[in-house]
């Protein structure tokens, strides 16, 4: 029989036991319930990864539309897994919500995991995802690959704490394939390692091996290793006077309040981060302690920086790897410091309570992210798209600057530089004129295996954004609106006979 001792302690720790086991299921059901109220108006570039992953599914082709090579998806491994889930069940935004779910799921983990080796309280993994889940930037980014790239960020600082090689450089891996850019971040947490020279080859061969097949593919198969977005987004340059940099300004004119709660922690986590600098400095083991952490937030913060220093337009998902580097770092603060936590906690639930407020203000179901750029919703786009597929009836339509949704639900022949592979040759050529001996030596070597002499598509159809009369030869046209935008039409036009777009 067992002693008596043995049953109480049993009984003292079964609650703390099943609290342990439905955490895990919380964070799921939130996560499923967020992905419900944002699938109506998840914003446009969502609808490129998920036309991917449709066409990748559905016709093992990796293209934006069914007919036509491309390789502008910014994170393969987001379209690989939204493809493989959409294969199992058969629809793409469905697949994108199971991944959200399992992302929340797996960076509640790796939080829980990191929080247990620092010494943080249980309740550190539950605030840092709630306020991850409840900030509106995030949130607006939903069906992109953040929520992907915060869960890799997680374990990378688990590999980071635990000091394990071949798990670090995994971690980086896969994050590579997430967003190029994240290995700015990965970067840091690898020098902020003590003695980081030990077992780099471990790291270095192990990212190695999961990386090169994919990028091997895409550079022999696809024309370029990296995504063709890599030179599309930077000739883009400032929208005006507004490149990152400056641009949570003119979010701020478009969306204030979710402006500034979305950036809240960015700000909050800069004043804390150099507090934290003094007192670990100074040689405290509790500071000394979020070391994982702080590298995070060191590593977000340079991650702004040099998309700052690129001076690429302000797309709201860009601040996102610094705004939940930042938010993670937040509560771990918070957790860490016994003399100031319950006025802090209560300050940052405070904080996601405010998110979650301003998000339900317009009512439900929102017809907009509470932060976007686009200029129509989702569903005037998708409505727009199934009518003009038939309107088409074959013939080749030009976007007017958004194709994701269009594209999605048109099952037609929409170009732009995001799906036609002909369109990419006269940026290439652009981009190594505004470059450097070096620069260009990259670009050189990135397309090697492009054949750049097919000229872009030409177009029978253009679509054209307007607020005046339709133009001469329009054919159809809907009224499109949004908060960045106002109200306009876009009108669907016969093409210039000599083919040229504006």
């Amino acid at each position: 029989m067992r002693s008596a001792a043995a049953i109480a302690e049993t009984v003292a720790t079964r609650p703390a036991v099943t609290a342990r086991s439905l955490v895990p299921a919380g964070v799921a059901a939130v996560s499923a319930v967020l992905f419900t109220l944002a699938q109506p108006h998840l914003i446009d570039d969502a609808y490129i990864t998920l036309s991917y992953a449709k066409n990748l599914a559905f016709h093992g082709h990796w293209g934006l539309i069914e007919h036509g090579t491309a390789n502008t998806a910014t994170s393969p491994l987001n379209v690989l897994a939204v493809a493989a889930l959409t294969f199992v069940f058969r629809d793409a935004v469905f697949a994108a919500g199971v991944l959200f779910v399992a992302a929340q799921v797996v960076t509640y983990f790796g939080l829980r995991r990191i929080g247990e080796h620092t010494g943080l309280p249980r309740w550190f993994a539950p605030l840092a995802t709630m306020l991850l889940l409840a900030n509106p930037l995030l949130v607006s980014s939903i069906g992109l690959e953040l929520p992907l790239g915060i869960a890799g960020l997680s374990w990378l600082m688990v590999a980071f704490a635990e000091r394990r090689p071949v798990a670090f450089g995994l971690a980086a891996g896969l994050l590579a394939m997430v967003r190029l850019d994240l290995l700015v971040v990965v970067a840091v947490l690898f020098f902020a390692r003590r003695k980081f020279w030990e077992g780099i080859w471990q790291t270095f061969f192990t990212a190695l091996a999961v990386t090169l097949p994919w990028f091997l593919f895409s550079w022999l198969g696809l024309g370029s290793a990296v995504p063709d977005t890599l030179i599309i987004k930077t000739l883009q340059r400032s929208w005006g006077p507004w490149s990152v940099t400056n641009g949570p300004l003119v979010y701020f004119r478009h969306f204030p309040l979710s402006t500034a709660l979305s950036f809240l922690p960015l700000l909050a986590g800069g004043i804390v981060g150099l507090l934290w600098t003094v007192v670990a400095l100074r040689g405290s083991k509790p500071a000394r302690r979020l070391l994982p952490f702080a590298a995070l937030a060191l590593g977000g913060a340079l991650h702004y920086l040099v998309y700052s220093l690129l001076e690429v337009p302000p797309y709201h998902w860009y601040y996102g790897p610094s705004i939940a580097c930042a938010t993670i770092f937040l509560a771990a603060t918070v957790a860490a410091v016994p003399r100031h936590r319950m006025p802090a906690a209560i300050g940052v639930v405070v904080m996601a309570a405010a998110s979650v407020a301003v998000y339900l203000s317009p009512g439900l179901p929102r017809e907009f992210a509470p932060i976007t750029s686009n200029h129509a919703t989702s569903e005037q786009y998708r409505a727009i798209g199934e009518e003009l597929g038939r309107i088409a009836n074959g013939r080749v339509v030009h976007s007017a600057g958004e194709i994701g949704a269009l594209a999605y639900s048109c099952d037609c022949t929409i170009v732009d530089l995001f799906s036609d592979r002909g369109a990419v040759g006269p940026e290439i050529n652009e981009s190594k004129n505004r470059s450097g001996p070096l620069t260009r030596a990259l670009i050189d070597a990135n397309f090697r295996f492009l054949d750049q002499s097919v000229p872009p598509t030409t177009p029978d159809l253009l679509l054209v954004e307007s607020t005046d009369n339709p133009p001469a030869g329009t054919i159809a046209g809907w009224k499109i609106s949004s908060p960045w935008t106002g109200e306009q039409n876009l009108y669907l036009t016969t093409a210039p006979e000599n083919g040229l777009i504006g």
